[in-house]
This record gives structure tokens, sequence and C-alpha cells, in this order.
């Protein structure tokens, strides 16, 4: 595998929403290709167009405080304006209000690499104003469409070891390189940048210790202890990561059965490869004893994906009782239930446990697994 640009599923969804009088805001982690997404739309139209990337210090200060006469200035006869990485533009939710109140026949389209800042100045300024998108690593579905799925199946032990970054799937052969890059150079940069973190080590601790824990319930009290800090800090940097993209929670569905627990969650990672560079375990599937955790992250983030792009507004989770009793994964759409189990092995016999069962008779209950991931997944 390698080569070419990816279309995005998100391209066609944004050129759906162009010239509604809405801001377009696509969030989503560092070099998952949003740079790439905004050419790629631009290449599209026959507009007058303006670039503007924030990443650049004369176009960040420009940014950051103009009047409406100066914005009218910079941004002169186009019609399109992308600006790129923009949650490092102080103010920035204000002067994309400004544009969009001010010069209406003026579509934005802002794109940032974390939702520390741009969500925090963004929201309250843009309420009503604007559409917000996510854009995370390659699905399965875009990895389906350029190569063809027999070829994307044929891969599947990649992805889930590498993850899906467009950058990993372009350098075939040089995966762990290109992860480690991503790691140690992009990942964090917005984390460290905004925040007040006072200790980048504590931070790769946590991550290490997620990492281990991908899957499974995590305590924030244990991860305290273990990390010899306290829960409040624990809580804090869970959250700031969730932020910048690198991690995401499930909490436990409960409707007052005895028994079921109540405050629970578990953390995955959005990208199986960022996990493994964490661990820097880059081995292969089969000889690996963490494969089921990784078919279980894999494939909730891949419906995740699923889920956003055709948008679909579930609720998800996971299931547990005190006695252990436990479903990996729930939705909760328009009143209907549905759980499902997702195991690596086919061929393992599997029963839903019976409290569940008893307590939610109206639930779909199903077993994915790599003979019939697809269905969950594609189109």
């Amino acid at each position: 595998m390698g080569g070419k640009m990816f279309t995005r599923q998100l391209q066609s969804i944004i050129e759906q929403k162009l010239f509604q009088g809405k801001a377009l805001i696509i969030l989503g982690p560092r070099q998952v290709g949003k740079s790439t997404l905004l050419n790629m739309i631009s290449d599209g139209l026959k507009k007058d167009m303006l670039f503007l990337n924030c990443d650049n210090n004369d176009t960040k200060k420009q940014l950051s405080d103009p009047g409406i006469n100066e914005l009218r200035r910079i941004i002169g006869k186009s019609e399109i304006v992308f600006i790129d990485e923009a949650q490092r533009v102080l103010n920035i939710g204000l002067t994309l209000k400004l544009i969009t109140d001010q010069m209406p026949e003026v579509q934005l389209i802002v794109t940032g690499s974390s939702s520390l800042e741009l969500s925090n100045l963004v929201n309250e300024p843009l309420t009503g104003r604007k559409f917000e998108y996510q854009l995370f690593p390659l699905s399965f579905q875009e990895i389906s469409d350029h190569y063809g799925y027999l070829e994307a199946k044929r891969n599947l032990h990649q992805f889930i070891v590498f993850g899906t970054y467009p950058d990993v799937l372009n350098k075939s052969g040089n995966e762990p390189e290109v992860l480690n890059n991503l790691v140690s150079s992009y990942l964090f940069k917005d984390v460290f940048m905004y925040q007040d973190i006072r200790k980048p080590e504590f931070m790769e601790q946590l991550l290490e210790a997620l990492a281990f824990q991908m899957g499974s319930e995590v305590s924030f009290h244990e991860l305290a202890q273990l990390l010899k800090s306290d829960s409040h800090t624990v809580q804090r940097y869970i959250s700031l990561l969730e932020k910048a993209f690198i991690i995401f929670r499930l909490r436990s569905f409960s409707r007052n059965v005895r028994n079921e627990l109540k405050k629970s969650r578990k953390i995955y990672f959005y990208d199986n490869g960022i996990r493994n560079a964490i661990l820097g375990n880059y081995s292969q599937l089969d000889s690996r004893t963490d494969r089921g955790a990784l078919w279980e992250n894999y494939i909730i983030a891949e419906r995740m994906k699923y889920l956003h792009y055709n948008k679909i507004f579930a609720k998800r989770f996971f299931w547990r009782t005190a006695q252990q009793k436990e479903i990996d994964y729930l939705e909760d759409y328009n009143g209907k239930l549905s759980a499902y189990e997702i195991k690596w092995n086919p061929l393992k016999k599997h029963k839903f446990p019976s409290t569940f069962v008893k307590n939610y008779k109206d639930a779909n209950c199903f077993l994915i697994h790599p003979d019939n991931f697809q269905e969950f997944i594609l189109d």
C-alpha cells in the first residue's frame, strides 16, 4: 500500500453545506489530513479563494484582533476563505463571528488540530453560526474506496497494529518510524502549547498506563495511586488528551438494574497505531497477547467514524455488573438498544449475559468478528 491522496468521506458532506450562511469547522488531530482535505475541496470549486495558514506568525497576528474594515481588506474579493490551524489565533472565535455576521457572502472553512482552544474560543461567539465536523484517521470505508475492498481486507492486520493515519499508509514499510515521529513531534503539540502542563513526563506515564488498560475499565483513583498523583490531576490530563483527539471514553450503560455499574468508564484510542507507538510495541498481530483488546479498540473507533460521517447520533456505552458480567459495546439510538460483543476468534462460542437479556428484552444482540465486521462499519 502507499501512494496518492485518499478521498475523504467528509469532503462531500462539507461540499453540500457550502454557502448556507454558516462557518464550517473541521476538527481533528494533527497530521490526520485536514490541510489535504482543504486542498481537495478547493480543487473542485470555481470560486475566488483565500488560504490563511495560522502556523504562519504574520497571519496569526493579523487575525487575532482585527476590525471589520481590516478583515474586508484581508479577504478582498474572495468568496471562500480557508483558515488552517485556527486554534493558534487569539480570539479566533470573535474574528470568525465578525466575518460570518458582517460578510455573509463569504464562506468560511476553518480547521483546528485540537478542540482545545478552538472549542473554547469558538463555541460561544459562533453559537448557531457554524456546522462542526471531525476528521478522523482514515476509515476502513475510505481505504476500501481507495484500494478496493479485497485489498483493504487483506491489510486488516496492518491497520490493527499500525493504525490508519494517511502518512502511515503512504509510507508502507516505515510505519514504526512514521508513528514514532507523529507521537514525539506532533500529537501533543497543542496540549503543551496551550495548557499549563507542568509535568510532560506525567502525561507520558499516564498515556502509557492508559495504553496498557485500553478497552478496560479505568479508575481515576487507581491511576492516581499508580502515578503517585491525585484523581483531580489524572482527570484533567485525561480530559486534555480527549480534546487533542488522542483518546475517547465510553460510559457504562445503566437503567437501574440491580448491580449494574453506573459510574464506570472505559478508555479507547482514536488510532491503534498511536497506542502501539506509545508502548513501542509493533509486533505482528498473531504473536500478541493484546490482540483481543486491539481488535475491540479498532472496531469501536471505526464504528465512531461510521456514525459521525453518516450523521447517526447514537449514544455509545459499554455494560457491566458488579459480578463482572459485561458487554463490550452498546448503542442507544432512537430508543432502540443494540448490544455488541467484539471477538477476534469467530469460532469461539459466546453467550450474552442472562441478566442483560432478561432485563433488556427488546435489545438486539450481535457478535462482531473478522468474518462479519464489514457490515458494522461499511455503508
